[in-house]
């Protein structure tokens, strides 16, 4: 693999356990049934072929199948099947990411519906995580099962060598670059990865409760709103003062760096201190801290749901969704899948249990999962507009505009808003 290539989290982790699974067949007379069928991406393959290992025993009569596709390929896969009603499977696997394009059509089965009843159980989950998977009628169309609360990962050797303290980084989005600047002064350590990074935060910290990353609750695009305007001034200013290393997450020269010291700062989910002690960068364990993002900007970094597609096997409708429930509201195999696959759980019961009070190693001994469960519970609901990834990639292509070409920002986000009222129109 050359130094550009990517070394992404799900398909590295996916060949460790083995990439595609396949059928876990119940006894010879279930062998002639059509099988009851899972579609997912690594690792989330895994977790669902740890369940079904029990599921077999407990439904002898029935075979099931784990069809595993890579990230992308997966969702683009599910968006063909839904839109043709072909090879449907009877449960999806769905990121948070991709949620509301999923969500806002018609694709997906009325969980909220008499014949499934998902309202009675949306206490049993962290609010903003149930509250995602509303379509625009407010009916539950997927159910959470991880979450990533997001927060700062920052090197604790560095600061103290830059006579900086964790509030440094943490008081404010204009005092974390302050914050910066010294440290890449004194230690000649960058700041962050890539300004991108340091532009969704700011952007979706100043989101309302209740609206969309780009969109608000109406649908109309919001994308030269001042929060916008905040986030591309501070990644402007990150990128003139040299404070970001120009390499993206995954990457190869992104994990040499981690490896290095090179990078001070890192702002993803939870889940990032188990694959930074696993393999990214294990030899720094002890030096890293983790932190609430400044400002108290507390936020999702990813997550998993589960769907069942509304043109789906009849048949099989009931078995999917006592599939699903064991998938998300299971506490025990909640707690599994977080301590084997960090996948935070988006179940409350889940989350009372002793495992979180434990130190992390890779952390100091910090006592990291409280925090993230803090966050948890704070995060609010962020409305998934059906154009959220388009959306994201118009805004970070405008970003580029004004950091490669020196376009301004006023006319970088008017351009940007007019190509999603455009296509929000459609």
């Amino acid at each position: 693999m050359s130094a550009n290539e990517s070394i992404s989290r799900r398909h590295l982790l996916a060949a460790a356990v083995g990439g595609t699974l396949g059928v876990a067949a119940g006894p010879v007379r279930a062998a002639q049934a059509a099988p009851l069928t899972v579609a997912a991406f690594p690792l989330v393959d895994v977790i669902a072929k740890d369940l079904l290992k029990g599921w077999a025993q407990r439904h002898p009569e029935v075979r099931t199948q784990v069809i595993s596709r890579q990230y992308d390929d997966h969702h683009t896969a599910m968006t063909t099947a839904l839109s043709t009603s072909g090879h449907l499977p009877d449960v999806i696997a769905l990121e948070t990411s991709y949620l509301g394009r999923f969500s806002l059509g018609t694709g997906l089965e009325d969980l909220s519906a008499p014949a499934f009843g998902a309202e009675r159980f949306r206490d049993r989950f962290v609010s903003f995580a149930i509250d995602t998977a509303r379509n625009r009628d407010g009916r539950i169309v997927a159910m959470p099962s991880d979450i990533g609360p997001g927060s700062l990962f920052y090197r604790v050797d560095l600061l103290a060598q830059a006579g900086l303290k964790e509030d440094d980084l943490t008081r404010s989005w204009e005092s974390y670059v302050e914050a910066g600047a010294q440290l890449k002064a004194r230690t000649g350590a960058y700041l962050i990865g890539d300004v991108r990074l340091l532009k969704n935060m700011v952007v979706r910290g100043g989101t309302p409760a209740g609206e969309g990353q780009f969109f608000d609750n109406q649908g109309r695009a919001q994308v030269t709103s001042p929060r916008f305007v905040r986030a591309f001034e501070l990644a402007r200013k990150v990128r003139q003062m040299g404070l970001d290393a120009r390499v993206e997450v995954w990457q190869n020269d992104w994990a040499e760096m981690l490896k290095r010291g090179r990078l001070a700062t890192e702002m993803s989910g939870g889940w990032m201190a188990g694959q930074m002690a696993n393999w990214v960068a294990p030899g720094t364990a002890g030096k890293w801290r983790v932190a609430q993002l400044p400002e108290n900007t507390y936020c999702s970094y990813g997550g998993t749901y589960y769907a069942i597609p509304r043109r789906s096997a009849p048949e099989k409708k009931q078995l999917a969704w006592q599939l699903v429930q064991e998938l998300t509201m299971d506490r025990q195999r909640q707690l599994d899948a977080f301590r084997s696959q960090d996948a935070f759980p988006a179940l409350l019961a889940a989350q009372d249990d002793a495992f979180f009070d434990q130190p992390v190693p890779f952390l100091g001994g910090q006592h990291a999962r409280v925090l993230w469960r803090d966050a948890a519970r704070r995060i609010p609901v962020v409305k998934m507009h059906k154009q959220h990834k388009f959306a994201d990639e118009v805004v970070d292509a405008e970003l580029d505009n004004v950091l490669e070409y020196g376009k301004p920002i006023p006319k970088a986000l008017e351009d940007a808003q007019a190509l999603l009222v455009h296509r929000a129109n459609r």
